[in-house]
């Protein structure tokens, strides 16, 4: 009797630790899977450290030398009665607003600079503009000189005699016409200079009136100018090289 109860509470234990055994499979079944010896990890690549940056170099500014300011000059154009016109420099463009409240007082104006001439007797384009109505007119006869016709300027106590090869028209409303009035080489835009030059210029007021063109510019230029190209043939200079 006492066997078969031992026997009885034998079989319900066993029975009891297969159900719990039971439930904890159904929960592990739900739940990821965990290794129980996880494999060592692998050891990290030893890091390699990115390149420096380069350091840029230097940039250095290249030096400009400043365009020297021109002296003021005094014009004569003997062919046309011009005698002694004060010629003063400025830095700009021919005829922009500077020039033409130069030109405004009787005078003529030279431009320089970047976008100007040169001074007298330099090599390149020594630019001068006066005006040919207003103002006492002091190049109102500019389109009577003619090929041959000299011209001096003097600068600092030399005298520069120039020679005219050429005339042109300048229009205010073409930036290529611009362009080679304002050249190094009158004519030619980007042309390197080989050797003094002078341009000569003056407004052509009454041809645009009489040809029904009554265009003006903000300082009241009409469109078109008349031009005299003109090359360098002596230098006098004072003894001792001037002043």
């Amino acid at each position: 009797m006492i066997r078969t109860r031992r026997t009885r509470r034998a079989a319900a234990a066993t029975a009891l630790l297969v159900l719990l055994g039971g439930c904890a499979a159904a929960q592990d079944a739900g739940a990821p899977a965990v290794p129980s010896d996880a494999a060592p990890s692998k050891p990290a690549p030893a890091s390699t450290a990115p390149p420096a940056p380069r350091t840029a170099e230097a940039v250095v500014p290249v030096a400009v030398t400043p365009t020297p300011r021109p002296r003021p000059a005094e014009l004569d154009i003997p062919s046309i009665g011009v005698v002694d016109l004060r010629v003063l420099p400025y830095e700009g463009r021919t005829d922009d607003r500077a020039g033409t409240r130069i030109q405004d007082r009787g005078v003529a104006a030279s431009p320089y600079g970047k976008h100007g001439g040169v001074g007298p007797g330099d090599i390149g384009n020594y630019q001068v503009t006066a005006h040919r109505l207003s103002a006492g007119g002091p190049l109102r006869d500019l389109p009577d000189v003619d090929v041959g016709d000299e011209v001096r300027v003097t600068a600092g106590g030399t005298t520069y005699t120039y020679r005219i090869v050429e005339t042109r028209s300048t229009s205010f409303r073409s930036d290529r016409s611009l362009a080679e009035q304002r050249a190094a080489v009158p004519g030619e835009p980007g042309e390197r200079p080989t050797r003094a030059m002078i341009t000569l210029s003056t407004c052509a007021t009454p041809e645009d009136d009489a040809a029904g063109n009554h265009w003006r510019d903000a300082q009241g230029n009409p469109e078109h100018r008349i031009d005299k190209i003109g090359v360098l043939t002596a230098t006098d200079a004072p003894p001792g090289g001037g002043g």
